[in-house]
């Protein structure tokens, strides 16, 4: 084999795949058909689960620095601001959930900070690789490019988009609807006369003049342009052509644009692969499910796909697991992806507020072949859920995560087993409110794989993923 596994596009899902690859010494590569990373702002939104992940990847600090919080958004009527609107409810920050706000950083960047995080590594991406041709046996993956190179890999990733190319190799159907029918233009634009400190939103007038907003982007002198076209008619794309839009359905000058970075038409749409895997091959993001921008749960949802498959593929190809292991991939993540998919497509459609939901810390497994719960009367906290930061011992818990092993929570005077290996890292103390008293496995996607109030059950549970 040329690489244990093939990752097919380097978006966000792609990129994150293959850092958590690559911190394993799982050989991996990572191709893409373009000349280089994707460039508009188009997935500005990073929801508070994400940001927990990207701790993990060890990526968080460059987000942070390269992002801020979302502005209040502004109103306008007739050129003359007349009144806010809160895009998302708010909500505090607390010691086990310390992110609890979305994070704006547009697409580009974060693709350019996880692309570096990769390279530190030691991983690539190979641009101007086009898949045009995809099989497969017991043993492995080939793939066929449009140099006539072939490419074998022991496993594939379809991180390609809704467009998926891999989806079409491999006759997956989707299933959805499109969700809006009228044209949406988004561009990333340079704007004189428009303050950063707000969202600004022109709604549709009496003269038939439709949807604009205009949202500066953190981090950037940029400014994310959207604005809804009628039924039948197509967007000019065109430096002029944002001009007239911004014109004729705002009170700013046509010049007051003066440059267009990147300009995109599209039409909400909201489908779901009918299958996330197919043999030696996995759909993650959005080859596997595209959401409505509505809520922010497309690129979110994709890099936490991205996060359950590779640790369960480092277990495979590394740790010595059975690769039944990898069904559990599907089994996690199709449910989750349905009901992101329910949640953004309600936000597009004004049922459902931007809050607690959005935020994707309430996810969790607990229906999984992989959770065990073995108390007969669990505490506030499941097998199955996400585990909470906290502090244990002077112990930060999301410092004790960090990492691509497993963690075992021995709180509250719950003995832990002497036998634990190596690769499973031992915390112990007075248990957080959170928590409650018990033993709790921590698994490398930082949701509670086993609980318990003795180790009974434990070492047979941990042979499930081989060295562990």
């Amino acid at each position: 084999m040329d690489t244990d596994v093939l990752v097919v596009g380097a978006g966000p899902t792609g990129l994150a795949l293959g850092i958590d690859l690559a911190r394993r010494g799982v050989a991996a590569l990572v191709v893409e058909r373009a000349q280089a990373l994707f460039p508009g702002s188009r997935g500005k939104g990073i929801q508070p689960r994400t940001m927990e992940v990207f701790d993990d990847l060890g990526v968080l600090d460059a987000i942070r620095a390269a992002g801020g919080t979302y502005p209040v958004g502004m109103i306008w009527q007739d050129g003359r601001r007349a009144g806010e609107h809160r895009m998302f409810d708010p909500a505090e920050a607390s010691e086990d959930a310390p992110y609890t706000e979305p994070w704006m950083v547009p697409q580009w960047r974060t693709q350019e900070i996880l692309r570096a995080r990769l390279e530190e590594l030691g991983g690539e991406v190979a641009f101007g690789r086009e898949l045009v041709g995809l099989t497969q046996d017991a043993d492995g993956v080939r793939a066929e490019f449009d140099s006539g190179e072939p490419l074998t890999a022991r496993y594939a990733v379809a991180a390609d988009g809704g467009r998926s190319t891999v989806r079409r190799l491999l006759g997956i159907g989707m299933t959805g609807e499109t969700l809006d029918p009228h044209p949406t233009l988004v561009a990333d634009v340079r704007i004189s006369g428009l303050d950063r400190d707000n969202w600004h939103v022109f709604p549709p007038g009496g003269d038939g003049d439709g949807f604009l907003a205009i949202c500066p982007l953190a981090g950037t002198e940029d400014f994310q342009l959207v604005a809804r076209f009628p039924d039948g008619t197509a967007p000019d794309l065109s430096l002029e052509g944002v001009r007239k839009v911004v014109a004729a359905r705002s009170h700013l000058a046509p010049e007051a644009v003066t440059e267009l970075r990147w300009a995109s038409d599209f039409r909400p749409r909201a489908a779901l692969a009918d299958r996330f895997r197919c043999g030696r091959v996995f759909l993650a993001g959005d080859a596997a499910h595209v959401h409505s921008p509505a809520g922010g749960q497309g690129l979110n949802t994709s890099v936490q796909d991205a996060y359950n498959l590779g640790w369960k593929l480092g277990a495979v190809l590394r740790d010595g697991a059975d690769a039944a292991l990898l069904d559990s991939y599907a089994e996690e993540r199709r449910p989750v992806a349905a009901d992101m998919l329910g949640l953004s497509t309600s936000v597009h459609r004004g049922e459902t507020r931007r809050g607690e939901a959005t935020r994707q810390l309430g996810l969790g497994y607990r229906g999984s072949s992989l959770t065990q719960e073995t108390r007969p009367d669990p505490g506030p906290l499941r097998a199955g859920d996400r585990a909470p930061d906290g502090t244990v011992a002077g112990v930060r818990l999301f410092d004790a995560f960090r990492g691509p092993h497993w963690t075992l929570l021995a709180l509250g005077g719950a003995q832990a087993p002497d036998d634990v290996k190596a690769p499973v890292h031992v915390v112990r103390g007075p248990a957080p409110g959170t928590y409650g008293p018990g033993l709790f496995l921590v698994r490398p996607d930082g949701y509670v794989g086993w609980a318990g109030d003795s180790p009974a059950g434990l070492p047979e549970y941990l042979t499930r993923f081989g060295r562990c």
